[in-house]
């Protein structure tokens, strides 16, 4: 599914204009990213967690030139499902 899928569907249901369903869509992308971007973690109660991770320093490889490479700590964000999100996806969608 895409964005453009996501707001088709969200148009369909609440009978509202497409370019008003997509400014809200976009919009409350643009907040999650300036949220996380100013180190703070976005909570939506019944879906997930926007959250900051933190990577610990650690050595990689370069294997064209076969040399050890220092990364360096840094952060990334990551998202954590609401129980109740995984458990409706668990009970949904079955093993391929």
């Amino acid at each position: 599914m895409t964005k453009a899928d996501i707001v088709s569907k969200i148009s369909e249901k609440l009978g509202l204009e497409k370019n008003d369903v997509q400014a809200v869509v976009e919009s409350l992308m643009q907040e999650v990213k300036t949220s996380l971007e100013e180190g703070e973690n976005v909570y939506l109660r019944g879906f997930g967690s926007f959250i900051i991770k933190t990577r610990a320093e650690k050595l990689g490889r370069n294997i064209s030139k076969n040399t050890t490479v220092k990364i360096p700590a840094h952060n990334i964000p990551s998202f954590k499902p609401a129980k109740i999100f995984v458990e409706g996806v668990k009970a949904s969608v079955k093993v391929k």
